[in-house]
């Protein structure tokens, strides 16, 4: 990371790809024209370096109080206004090519989506429903490409329920390494009211759940190939509550990536 640009660090650069990418994963799986899945990726960028840039810039004094070296905000290798020009220019891109999906893709894109991410912020960080914001944006994720290619056509429900779940497991596993700076400065989000040995296995069996919808949500019977994935969850599900260290960490991440496969099947 430090070879990172500091402008770029700001931003979150990892979470914000990550989001990118499955939006446009998503949106070949649903057939979506080139036309609209550039404009989606184009929304959905913007709206992730917005709400990232937002992120350090409201936590810039808790930062510094915990010495967050890798925070360029917190260490003045970058200034506020410098960022919040950016937030700027970056939101209103975002509202433009939110617009350009739709309205009813795009309204819910920029309410929904951005919009919660944003309450995660500024108010919802420390409460004990900190999860919500990341449920509710990731569950809309397939509704607004879905709404973005045939405005009158909504995904199915297990679809969203996958995402939402995917959303609580993400935000158990993003708030893992910052449990210690966030608890010295009065961050209680619901992560940090749980043990931290219990963070890994909770956001597993969130996914291990998500697999299971993913699965048998369809109404249809599962194939060959889902039941393989479904066995796979399973047997990371078991390494992540019984191994020690980081590998609890890790199971979870690798079944965040079977869920990523077993979604974009559908």
């Amino acid at each position: 990371m430090a070879l990172i640009p500091p402008f770029v660090r700001t931003a979150h650069p990892v979470p914000a790809l990550a989001v990118t990418v499955l939006t446009l994963l998503l949106a070949a799986s649903m057939g979506v024209s080139a036309y609209t899945a550039v404009v989606l990726v184009v929304a959905v960028l913007s709206g992730q370096l917005v709400v990232g840039w937002t992120n350090d810039l409201w936590d810039r004094d808790r930062d510094r109080r915990v010495g967050r070296c890798d925070k360029p905000l917190a260490t003045g290798q970058i200034s506020a206004g410098v960022v919040r020009s950016a937030i700027g220019a970056a939101g209103v891109v975002c509202v433009v090519a939110s617009l350009l999906c739709g309205i009813g893709a795009g309204l819910l894109h920029l309410t929904l989506g951005v919009g919660s991410a944003l309450a995660y912020n500024v108010a919802l960080k420390s409460t004990v429903v900190s999860w919500l914001p990341y449920s509710i944006a990731f569950g809309c994720l397939p509704a607004v490409v879905s709404l973005a290619r045939d405005p009158a056509a909504l995904p199915p429900l297990w679809m969203v329920a996958v995402g939402a779940l995917l959303g609580f497991a993400a935000h158990l596993l993003n708030a893992m390494p910052d449990l210690a700076d966030d608890a010295a400065t009065g961050v209680r989000g619901f992560p940090h009211r749980l043990s931290p040995s219990i963070v890994p296995p909770a956001a597993a069996l969130a996914l291990v759940v998500a697999s299971v919808v993913s699965v048998f949500g369809r109404g249809t019977p599962p194939t060959v190939g889902q039941c393989i994935l479904l066995a796979v969850v399973l047997v990371l599900a078991v390494a992540a509550t019984r191994t020690t260290g980081k590998g609890p960490f890790y199971a979870a991440i690798a079944i965040a990536g079977v869920n990523v496969v077993m979604l974009l099947i559908g």
